[in-house]
């Protein structure tokens, strides 16, 4: 459990805080996360690695000479917004282009891929590498779809390497891409772990049983069986992993790196004594060992469990694996680190502009934020339920992030209002709060929605019905195209679809927007509950879809709830015209 901590939705901004005061001579804060605070060569390519947080080492302690240039950290267990990448890649860039290091979640694919479109069109070289390393995660013929893990650790420290000896940013990328198809993790846990302010795990592991490749958010394992002999354990890590040796190399005679990680609560005598028999296991299947790492390097917070990693080399790849680094967590070789000169780097965050709006846009704006105020309440009310029903096939983590989301998309909407916005505008501020304090798949999704739903009201007169049917039409196109996911999937849009159908329809029949909506929330509604019938296409949950049969998507039902609550806000006096 997590016994020390203030207020829980605070935790995450103050470790960042400790951290950069206790670890100074690497790093600084910027906001979105960490950059270096020594100086790097000009001209070279920057990694800029991230995702949330919950994982020290990982991210920010690999920011270092050597190793990472900054880290983008997220809130627990969530991934980093757009504009926290978008910021540490900025404040990290040293003119040769940044490349993006993450692990393969859904929610980090969005943001990562979104700050990676927004730093080209500003003429900054980006690329990424999102690391598959967990073979536990996804069949061979589907590697792309397998999760990151502690084979981040390989595949940033190559890259790393190969931007300090100065690669153009093609060959960057391609070692980056080679260290990931030559690396390989399994894993195991015993329990789960207890977020800051939580009465009970996010995940558990029953008393005496182990669960096989369980992910590091709680991802459901493959099997699960009683705790094994240390001996036993190293047998059916090493094993696992030699039926995936990488295309093109002979087990016999390879050179591997072993690293055997724990993942929080497993102390380092009981990784050594495991580790004992993976080496004597790894020689005789006629590998050698090439420094060897024990410890931990990619955590879940207090779960108790460990992972074995192995690192297939080539001489390329081990030259830059052995070059020197010094990040506050990973050390090696001699370097020699310069402090930045005071001001280096930092870059300033000025307040952005209201655009003019309309006095009846600017009425309108009252009402949007009384339906995010709704949405916020309706959020409140049910964060436990939502993280409940996440957790059964997911890492339970939904209901927490809805609330970081909906609270920091009212803040922003009240500060909007305050300042004079319009309806459109007011939208766009909460969509982008929502979606740089969210994180997560959900928190990118939200801000997509809200923002297409701004873009369709605008600032200019007061909102109609067919304004608001056509950005809710936008917002489900936008989610589609970029998260991919189609009805049937078991996602939000199981819900948005339907409902921006029957929305749609109710207007086109001359109904005002508050008798169409409410129609439309009930088919949410229905849609919500139907998708307890289905298996989950997409996200976290995918790998154990039999395990969510019978329970509605979490993301689907936060949706309905919001539609319902926004429902009983038109049913007030409004400024909003119930029809064209």
């Amino acid at each position: 459990m997590t016994r020390l901590f203030n207020e829980p939705a605070a935790f995450a901004d103050e470790m960042i805080e400790g951290f950069v005061a206790s670890h100074g001579r690497w790093v600084k804060r910027v906001s979105g996360g960490v950059v270096r605070n020594t100086q790097s060569t000009p001209e070279t390519v920057a990694l800029v690695i991230g995702g949330g947080s919950g994982h020290y080492p990982a991210f920010a302690g690999l920011v270092g000479r050597g190793l990472a240039h900054g880290a983008a950290m997220g809130n627990l267990f969530a991934s980093p917004s757009a504009q926290q990448v978008y910021n540490v890649a900025k404040a990290a860039n040293n003119g040769a282009g940044v490349l993006l290091g993450y692990g393969n979640y859904a929610g980090d694919v969005l943001h990562f891929t979104q700050a990676q479109e927004r730093l080209r069109k500003e003429g900054i070289d980006c690329h990424s590498i999102a690391v598959t390393d967990d073979v536990s995660s996804a069949p061979l013929a589907e590697r792309a779809k397998r999760r990151g893990i502690a084979g981040d650790l390989t595949v940033f420290k190559v890259a790393a390497a190969a931007a300090e000896a100065g690669y153009a940013m093609d060959a960057v990328v391609g070692i980056a891409e080679r260290a990931n198809d030559r690396t390989r993790s399994f894993g195991v846990a015993f329990t789960g772990c207890t977020l800051p302010g939580a009465d009970h795990p996010l995940f558990s592991v029953p008393e005496g049983r182990m669960a096989v490749g369980m992910g590091i958010h709680g991802e459901p394992g493959i099997d699960e069986t009683d705790i094994p002999t240390a001996d036993e354990l190293a047998q059916l890590l090493v094993a696992k992993l030699l039926t995936e040796v990488p295309e093109g190399i002979e087990a016999p005679g390879a050179r591997v790196v072993p690293i055997l990680n724990g993942l929080g609560s497993v102390k380092y005598e009981e990784l050594f004594v495991v580790y004992r028999r993976v080496a004597q296991l790894l020689a005789e299947a006629g590998l050698e060992a090439v420094d060897p790492q024990v410890g931990e390097l990619v955590t879940s917070f207090d779960m108790a469990g460990i992972s074995l990693t192995l690192f297939w080399l080539d001489e390329e790849l081990e030259t830059l694996w052995n070059a020197p680094a010094d990040a506050p967590a990973f050390r090696r070789g001699a370097v020699t680190a310069v402090a930045l000169e005071a001001g280096d780097g930092d870059l300033g965050e000025a307040e952005v502009a209201i655009p003019d709006a309309t006095e009846e846009s600017r009425a309108s704006a009252a009402r949007v934020l009384a339906a995010l105020g709704a949405a916020k309440t309706v959020v409140d009310n049910n964060a436990d339920e939502l993280g409940r029903i996440d957790a059964i096939a997911g890492d339970g983590d939904h209901g927490i992030g809805m609330e970081r989301g909906v609270r920091a998309a009212v803040a922003a909407a009240t500060d909007a209002v305050a300042r004079g916005a319009g309806a459109g505008t007011t939208l766009h501020f909460a969509a982008d709060a929502w979606a740089d304090k969210a994180g997560g798949t959900s928190g990118a999704l939200w801000g997509m929605a809200l923002r297409a739903v701004g873009d369709a009201v605008g600032d200019s007169k007061a909102p109609d019905a067919n304004a608001v049917a056509a950005g809710v039409v936008g917002a489900a196109t936008a989610i589609m195209d970029f998260g991919k996911a189609k009805p049937g999937d078991k996602t939000l849009v199981d819900v948005l679809v339907p409902f921006r159908d029957a929305l749609a329809a109710g207007v086109e029949a001359g109904k005002s927007l508050t008798e169409a909506w409410g129609d439309a929330a009930v088919t949410a509604q229905q849609a919500a509950e139907d998708t307890a019938q289905l298996l989950p296409l997409m996200g976290r949950a995918r790998p154990h879809a039999e395990k969510s049969l019978g329970t509605p998507d979490a993301g689907a039902v936060s949706m309905a709830l919001i539609i319902r609550a926004i429902h009983n806000t038109l049913t007030e006096r409004t400024t909003i015209k119930e029809k064209a």
